[in-house]
């Protein structure tokens, strides 16, 4: 037990120091140390079952049993590896959620308070809105609701905020607490900041996408189908037979590449309602 909990401690503190941030990022419950015996055990198994299957799958062939020794290790911390990115990768889908609607949510604001609402019933309002932004601000004003100070919370959710957008409207509201100025001037710069970031996002976005559609045609279009082509013809002039498992492999290949490729095209896209 004392060696599991100080190597908990040990790879929470030294190998993976933002783990804790990175959990109150993502909204995940599990505390750092729970999170990673999780995962270590998660890792453990699978990797076990991974060499348990390649035991019995090769082992009939001569496979030597060293082998597995050494594939282990390299199994078992690529899988552990792996594991501990999942707060990294819920916190880049919630801020891709929050960029989607961060600039309405933005503008639903400036309205409630230029109307004379005050703040925290305006946060209240757009917690109970339409769109993936409501349950970030009902998160907000959940914490009010047990006592938190409204400063402290929107303070707390700026910090561990995944977009950086949305960090700039917390700041903002932040700031006019502290300092009890009018809300409206600085939050409509700031959303005609972020309207502009946004502007410029759909336009590099329409540059790349330009460029990988020229590559998509090339490597997924042209290439495969004159190189298939001219197999098909230097085979019948060889006189070659082409086998069941190369044509198999040969459109397991073309799907590979359009689902890289369709992959591609879903991460560069900029997180805007276009």
């Amino acid at each position: 037990m004392v060696i599991n909990v100080g190597f908990i401690q040990y790879t929470v503190e030294k190998i993976f120091p933002t783990i804790k941030s990175d959990l109150k990022k993502a909204h995940m419950k599990d505390r750092a140390p729970e999170f990673v015996r999780k995962t270590f055990i998660s890792s453990l198994y699978l990797s076990l079952a991974f060499m348990s299957l390649l035991f019995f799958s090769l082992g009939k062939s001569g496979f030597n049993l060293a082998y597995l020794l050494i594939i282990f290790p390299f199994m078992f911390f690529g899988s552990f590896w792996f594991m501990m990115q999942y707060p990294k990768v819920t916190i880049r889908k919630r801020a891709r959620e929050i960029d989607m609607e961060v600039l309405f949510a933005g503008r639903y604001l400036l309205v409630k308070l230029e109307s004379g609402t005050p703040l925290f019933n305006a946060l209240i309002d757009a917690s109970k809105s339409y769109g993936v932004s409501a349950k970030y601000f009902k998160e907000i004003v959940d914490e009010i609701s047990i006592g938190k100070p409204i400063e402290e919370a929107l303070d707390e959710a700026r910090e561990y905020n995944a977009s950086e957008k949305f960090k700039m409207i917390l700041s903002e509201l932040v700031t006019s607490i502290k300092t009890g100025v009018d809300i409206g001037g600085p939050l409509k710069s700031i959303i005609e900041h972020i309207n502009s970031e946004q502007l410029i996002e759909i336009k590099d976005y329409g540059k790349k996408l330009n460029a990988y559609m020229m590559l998509y045609m090339i490597l997924a279009i042209i290439i495969p189908s004159l190189g298939m082509t001219m197999l098909v013809v230097v085979a019948a002039f060889l006189a070659l037979e082409l086998s069941f498992l190369f044509i198999v492999l040969a459109v397991g290949g073309l799907i590979f590449i359009q689902m890289l490729f369709l992959s591609l095209f879903r991460s560069i896209r900029p997180a805007v309602n276009l």
